[in-house]
């Protein structure tokens, strides 16, 4: 992760939280009643994903919320960065490495964390001083047995985990030194915010929450 000068550490939201919550928000209507849920589950910082109309608006909702540090997810272009800034978004993950995404994330002095799948790509991120990347997708690449195969020759470089990791899975991540947080949707998906069982939403983050600090 880039760490621009003037701006409080970003390992410090992603290491004090470990928990990550990934979510998709159809609504902006959704989004005060998500911030509720996840606070009230014990949460500390959320990351919204580009992939809605409504993600500018949903974004700038929880950012005022007040209760989580909050993020924006899939960002692949430097004007999505721009306008994920604008919307309040305090630290930027992509799902791929971009160098133009990664120097305009420098330019607006807000962290990013980029994501990887292969060892060129991890040595790409350290040439362009990153030490937080985003392993994804984690599950699907082989998870655990890649990160740390991934790891071992950059011992420096710290994970966040993400894609196909569900609260079964996440102590075993955790525990491994070169995670610094965890990723993940199970918390509050589609299904949940469609139905609007925000009370679930806050049993399933409390219980990860619960998971993350054992």
């Amino acid at each position: 992760m880039a760490r621009p000068m003037n701006h409080p550490d970003p390992a410090t939201i992603l290491a004090g939280a470990r928990l990550l919550p990934v979510l998709t928000v159809p609504t902006e209507a959704s989004a005060g009643p998500l911030a509720d849920a996840l606070t009230a589950g014990g949460a500390r910082c959320a990351e919204v994903t580009f992939r809605t109309p409504s993600a500018e608006r949903v974004l700038k909702a929880m950012a005022a919320h007040g209760g989580l540090v909050v993020g924006a997810g899939t960002v692949i272009t430097p004007e999505q960065a721009e306008r994920a800034v604008a919307a309040g978004a305090r630290f930027v993950v992509s799902p791929g490495f971009d160098e133009e995404v990664v120097a305009k994330c420098r330019e607006l002095g807000v962290p990013v964390v980029p994501g990887i799948a292969t060892a060129t790509e991890l040595m790409r991120a350290l040439k362009a001083g990153l030490d937080i990347v985003k392993l994804f997708p984690a599950e699907q690449l082989g998870g655990l047995r890649t990160l740390r195969a991934l790891a071992a020759p950059f011992p420096r470089m710290r994970f966040v985990p993400t894609g196909g990791i569900d609260a079964s899975r996440l102590a075993a991540y955790l525990a491994d030194p070169a995670v610094l947080a965890v990723g993940g949707s199970w918390m509050a998906t589609a299904d949940h915010l469609r139905r609007g069982d925000y009370d679930e939403v806050r049993r399933l983050t409390a219980d990860a929450v619960e998971r993350s600090t054992t």
